[in-house]
């Protein structure tokens, strides 16, 4: 498992969106300067979101540079 903080998608799309209020917008530049960590399920709620077609390439190049954390079925079952 990585290290670091594991990233909501209501966070994820604020930020793309420039929607996050200053002390947010810096604390997520810190944190993507990392590797930003994501499970599948925050990736597919971000790419569920209407982006308008400006930012669909920086979404793309978000996703592309994070870590994304698969359902595992040890994961499944500890959920369960």
């Amino acid at each position: 498992m990585g290290t670091g903080y594991l990233i909501d998608s209501n966070v994820v799309i604020d930020y793309l969106n420039g929607k996050l209020p200053e002390s947010g917008r810096l604390f997520m530049h810190r944190v993507v300067n990392e590797t930003p960590n994501l499970s599948v399920i925050i990736k597919i709620e971000v790419l569920g979101f209407n982006y308008d077609q400006d930012s669909n390439h920086l979404v793309f190049d978000f996703l592309e540079n994070s870590t994304i954390f698969e359902l595992t079925k040890e994961i499944v079952d500890a959920t369960i």
